[in-house]
């Protein structure tokens, strides 16, 4: 006959890394939904970064938001005196507006719509 105090012995550490075991499969299963879950955030419309850039017009940086919307999409039409000594005129067909770069800050200090090939002298000062 067994003696069931030997078996109650051996099946209690058993039970208990099964437990173990189950738990940290359930909990990592749980755990890897909630982290990889991303929000993307919603796209911006082109009026939404034309408005981004012209609200940050003279700012360091706003050159870096122009490229980052419209790489690839702007063509420039002329050098003219501004900024910090001499500003591109870069016009964007797709939306036909012409943004004023000075490349020596890195920074848009004139937006206008159109073809622009030279801004007033004051809008680009």
């Amino acid at each position: 006959m067994l003696k069931l105090k030997s078996f109650s012995a051996l099946l209690a550490p058993l039970t208990l890394a099964s437990m173990m075991s189950l738990g940290d499969i359930v909990v990592n299963s749980f755990l890897s939904e909630i982290q990889n879950t991303a929000i993307a955030a919603p796209e911006m419309t082109v009026q939404q970064k034309i408005d981004i850039i012209t609200k940050s017009k003279g700012q360091i940086g706003s050159g870096d938001q122009l490229r980052r919307f419209f790489y690839g999409d702007l063509l420039p039409l002329g050098v003219q005196p501004g900024g910090a000594g001499m500003v591109v005129n870069l016009y964007n067909k797709a939306n036909d507006i012409t943004f004023s770069y000075c490349a020596t800050y890195d920074v848009v200090v004139a937006v206008k719509k159109g073809k622009v090939t030279a801004f007033l002298p004051s809008e680009v000062k």
